[in-house]
């Protein structure tokens, strides 16, 4: 107790000099009383250093195991993402608290009670007389409630703009979802894609280690020159530098691939890679009828018009906020003493008439806040819906494109391999160039990258269209219609 007094008598000396001196330290004091100024750094162009251990980020909760030995479909690692992808959580979280929201909002449907028990001491003094009474000690307890009879409609607007915010944010939940969907589809035909570039670098490598064989034996015998083997060579290393190159860029995928399920990156997943070559199905639909489901089912689009009326409810309320309402109150105590004198009971019951004479323009500009806000909330709407449209557009035609050049580079790579094994067996039967044979295997390469590129190109085309159109499966959605 000692040593809290003698810290007020400190501190009322230092603010009895703070006032008395009018100097620099004076100033200083009333400008940043508590020193606030310290926390930050001194210039912005210094770094700031944290006086003290920073707290250390939390690693995320143990994410579910995934179960069994067996390569992982496509389906199931959607389904484990959408059930371990913290974004999923996130989103639920959000729409939880909107509908809580809710139920605040209407919470003003009802009537506001409050209980209150209260003890006080005093020694009452007489107004006329200027007696002094004796102490007092009273206590007791209290209730008063209060309703509002009639506002103009602002809760009505309030609990509409909290159930359209609540609205939005559940659809926004739901485009979350097919996002976590996208983002793994992304990832997964990723991953097969640089799957098959490391098996067809691998085959390039062996078929360039092949001919640096042939131009070997060619050299021994003296048909070939040491600059054939030389260039031979160097397609061997840039044969070895593709394959190191594509190899890393297949551990970047899974380390993407298990991020966006939901597991760390440096989980080992194991996923079922195409054994053949890829079903390409046709699109049917047109594009008039994708940009008509778009504008259905897209749920982003959706909630910008939910989070448009959500503004121009609030903005309804606050303009009605300034308008005179009518409300109940009433209130019931007893009052006890702790002498002989008798205690009594209370009652109230009143009705107020609130009138909103003057808030310093505050209501006006409030009005005007909230007026803008519902605008932009529309332009926003607006401007999603546009690109939405965008969205469906580019997706659809990429696609098709994609589709259109499968076949022309099916047809490339069996035109690619034939030459290259044409020129390997004339060469390696002492016809043809070294320079013939490096441009044909180097063309057999890039004839199978080009096949791998529009495989994955389809697929990546198709699950951006699902995304911009806001279904699972376009195609399938198409056919079951048939």
């Amino acid at each position: 107790m000692h040593q809290i007094g003698r810290g007020r008598a400190a501190f009322a000396a230092v603010l009895i000099c703070a006032i008395c001196t009018p100097s620099a330290w004076s100033q200083s004091f009333w400008s940043d009383p508590f020193k606030t100024d310290s926390k930050v750094a001194p210039a912005p162009g210094v770094r700031w250093d944290s006086p003290g251990p920073l707290p250390a980020a939390k690693a995320p909760a143990q994410a579910e195991q995934i179960r069994g030995v067996a390569p992982l479909t496509l389906p199931e690692l959607t389904e484990f993402a959408l059930r371990n992808n913290p974004r999923t959580r996130q989103a639920w979280l959000a729409a939880r608290a909107a509908a809580a929201g809710v139920g605040i909002e209407q919470a003003d449907r009802l009537p506001q009670i409050t209980g209150l028990v209260s003890i006080s001491r005093l020694q009452p003094v007489s107004g006329t007389t200027g007696a002094v009474s004796p102490w007092q000690t009273r206590y007791g307890p209290s209730i008063s409630l209060s309703y509002v009879l009639f506002d103009f409609g602002v809760r009505e607007y309030q609990i509409e703009s909290a159930e359209y915010r609540l609205l939005a944010t559940n659809l926004t939940q739901n485009r979350v979802l097919q996002d976590v969907v996208f983002q793994v589809e992304q990832a997964y035909y990723q991953l097969l894609g640089l799957e098959a570039l490391v098996r067809t670098n691998e085959l390039s490598l062996t078929n360039s280690r092949t001919a640096l064989e042939a131009v070997q034996k060619r050299r021994e015998s003296g048909l070939a020159t040491v600059a054939d083997v030389y260039r031979v060579e160097t397609q061997v290393a840039q044969a070895q530098l593709n394959l190191t190159r594509s190899q890393g860029d297949f551990e970047k995928a899974k380390g993407q691939l298990a991020a966006s399920v939901g597991l760390p990156v440096n989980e080992s997943l194991r996923v079922q890679t195409l054994n053949e070559q890829p079903q390409i199905r046709e699109m049917t639909d047109a594009m008039s009828t994708l940009l008509e489901r778009a504008k259905a089912n897209r749920p982003d689009l959706v909630a910008a018009e939910a989070q448009a009326r959500a503004a121009r409810a609030s903005a309804n309320a606050t303009a009605k906020a300034g308008l005179p309402s009518i409300e109940i109150t009433s209130s019931a105590g007893q009052t006890r003493f702790t002498d002989d004198r008798p205690g009594a009971t209370n009652y109230a019951l009143g009705l107020n008439l609130r009138i909103p004479l003057f808030s310093g323009f505050r209501d006006t500009y409030s009005v005007r806040q909230a007026e803008a806000q519902a605008g932009l909330a529309e332009a926003a709407r607006d401007s999603l819906y546009r690109q939405t449209e965008l969205d469906v557009w580019q997706a659809y035609y990429e696609l098709l494109t994609a589709a259109s050049t499968i076949g022309s580079t099916e047809a490339q790579v069996k035109s690619a391999e034939q030459t290259a094994q044409a020129t390997l067996a004339r060469y390696q039967a002492g016809f043809g160039s070294i320079l013939d044979l490096i441009t044909a295997q180097q063309d057999e390469s890039s004839a199978r990258v080009q096949r791998i590129q529009s495989y994955l190109g389809w697929f990546t085309a198709l699950a951006r269209l699902n995304f911009s159109v806001g279904m699972n499966d376009i195609l399938t959605a198409a056919s079951d219609k048939k």
